[in-house]
C-alpha cells in the first residue's frame, strides 16, 4: 500500500479508492500531548488542501489538511476517548479518517517517503 506525505505534515495511505489519512510523527512531536481531535463528519466532502479536522495540544491547536479530495467514509472514534493515541501511534492507530478518492491526479502532488525524509532534513 503506497503511502504519502504532505509539506503540512499529513500522511495517507492509499488502497483501490480508498484512503486513510492521519498526522506524521513528526508533526505529533511538535505539537507534544494532544488532549482533543475534531474529525470530520462521515459524508462530508473535502478539498485537497482545506482544513479537514483540528487538533488541540498542550501548546496549540492545529488545522489538519485534506491531502487530496474525496468523502469521508469512516472516522476514527478511537481519538475521541484517547487522543493520546496520537503521541502513542500517529502513522499507525492514530489515523483520523478514511475518505474515498475523488480524483487520483491529485496524489502526483504529495510526496513518497524518500522525499518526506529529505523535506524534513532540510526543516
Amino acid at each position: 500500500m503506497p503511502r504519502y506525505f504532505t509539506d503540512e505534515h499529513e500522511w495517507i495511505d492509499v488502497e483501490g479508492d480508498e484512503a486513510t489519512v492521519g498526522i506524521t510523527d513528526y508533526a505529533q512531536e511538535q505539537l507534544g500531548d494532544i488532549v482533543f481531535v475534531e474529525l470530520p463528519e462521515v459524508g462530508t466532502v473535502l478539498e485537497a488542501g482545506k482544513d479537514a479536522a483540528v487538533v488541540e495540544s498542550v501548546k496549540a491547536a492545529s488545522d489538519v489538511y485534506a491531502p487530496i479530495g474525496g468523502e469521508v467514509i469512516e472516522v476514527n472514534g478511537s481519538l475521541e476517548d484517547e487522543p493520546a493515541l496520537v503521541n502513542s501511534s500517529a502513522e499507525e492507530d492514530g489515523w483520523f479518517f478514511k475518505l474515498t478518492l475523488s480524483d487520483k491526479s491529485e496524489l502526483e502532488g504529495l510526496m513518497d517517503d524518500k522525499a518526506y525524509k529529505s523535506f524534513l532534513d532540510g526543516l
